[in-house]
């Protein structure tokens, strides 16, 4: 059975940024706890940089030991780590750099190589090594954090995307209708895995496709591919503000915070 998604919602997106940093603290402790390591895949976009910015706060930046904590990306745009679209570039200023987070506990996807394909590649043989994961098997991170754009994309996962129905690889190359058109992305089979997947969405903009992902009307909103976002075996939270939740049915807004 697909995991019934736990939505929390929020009055606006600084509350919802603070709500998730400190439920991402909480998952980060529980698999110290459990494994002795921590491992997260991060995503672009603004909301992430909210929480990012809570995490490195005065309220928040001595609550964690991040020293066993690896970092991953579910996503890069096909551009150099200095570029402003990086979402590498994003985490290093407002997250790694703030934290005094080690470069080697930094995986990040090599966004400007000339070969994607290579890059995804090596990425994922990178990911396997981090992670000890056998070539027969799927890596299970701790923390997956992803955004949803409005044409219900998340990661670099775009509708009709032959990705979607990639489930041998861990990380591919693929395109997107924005600029930069080229990107890198986990896959359904690797994201699938995560022990908790944490989505992030703020903004009325993103009312109606979040309707679509959590109250689907359609097969073609149930094809959407953050619909397809269906844990295995973990957990599946939405974190929204108002504004995001605002066209969902009044049962689901009962689960507010």
């Amino acid at each position: 059975m697909p995991a019934v998604p736990d939505i929390r919602i929020h009055s606006d997106s600084e509350t919802e940024a603070e709500a998730a940093a400190t439920f991402v603290l909480e998952v980060g402790k529980e698999a110290v706890r459990t494994n002795g390591r921590f491992f997260i895949a991060l995503s672009g976009g603004t909301t992430p940089e909210t929480l990012y910015r809570s995490l490195t706060s005065p309220s928040f930046v001595d609550r964690f030991d991040w020293s066993r904590t690896t970092f991953f990306f579910s996503d890069e745009r096909c551009v150099p780590p200095d570029d402003p679209r990086s979402n590498y570039s994003l985490a290093d200023k407002t997250l790694f750099t703030p934290l005094r987070i080690a470069p080697s506990q930094i995986y990040r996807m090599a966004g400007e190589s000339y070969d994607p394909q290579a890059a995804a590649s090596e990425y994922e043989q990178q990911l396997r090594l981090a992670t000890k994961t056998s070539p027969s098997a799927k890596p299970s991170l701790d923390l997956i954090l992803l955004g949803l754009g409005e044409d219900g994309h998340t990661a670099s996962l775009f509708p009709g995307a032959p990705v979607l129905r990639d489930h041998q690889r861990l990380i591919a190359a693929t395109q997107s209708p924005k600029d930069p058109p080229n990107r890198l992305t986990m896959t359904l089979g690797v994201i699938n895995r995560a022990s908790v997947i944490l989505f992030l969405v703020a903004g009325a903009n993103k009312a109606g496709v979040v309707r679509a992902i959590l109250d689907p009307k359609t097969e073609t909103e149930r094809r959407l591919p953050a619909s397809l976002v269906e844990p295995e075996e973990g957990r599946l939270i939405w974190f929204l503000d108002r504004g995001a939740a605002a066209e969902l049915p009044i049962h689901q807004q009962r689960t507010s915070a």
